[in-house]
């Protein structure tokens, strides 16, 4: 009898069990900093693309800026999730410019199904004839 509990009481044996049960708890939250790190450079190359894509319209036309986000973003890791790259120019402020919104799909894996995320790059219009109605610029004096 005497045996039988101190075999209960001693720590033999239990380094496999354990192991058992943190190892899945690690290996969750490192493919959750994974996928955190996917999701990241993929919002920080939609930027990137949108923001060239926003320059070149504000110097040239409105479709040389979509078609250099397409192919900025078919180049990249991100090429499978994108959704859609639309370019405008906003007139809301006192100065005109081009605004490329890209929607792409988040790369998450598990039961989300694809959640789409728009990002904006914008660049001001090189042309003073898109100023917008009534703005008048400060003389230095």
């Amino acid at each position: 009898m005497r045996s039988l509990l101190a075999r209960l009481r001693s720590d033999e044996g239990t380094a496999p069990v354990e192991f058992a049960l943190v190892t899945p708890l690690l290996l969750l939250v490192g493919l959750a900093v994974l996928q955190l790190t996917l999701l990241l450079h993929v919002r920080s190359v939609a930027i990137g693309a949108a923001s060239e894509g926003a320059r070149l319209a504000a110097v040239s036309d409105l479709d040389a800026g979509r078609e250099r986000t397409m192919s900025m973003l078919q180049a990249s890791i991100a090429g499978a999730a994108i959704r859609d790259a639309v370019v405008r120019v906003d007139r809301s402020g006192p100065v005109a410019v081009t605004a490329v919104d890209v929607t792409v799909d988040m790369p998450l894996v598990g039961l989300l199904s694809p959640v789409a995320m728009t990002v904006t790059g914008r660049a001001v219009l090189e042309s003073t004839s898109e100023l917008v109605p009534g703005f008048r610029p400060q003389e230095i004096s």
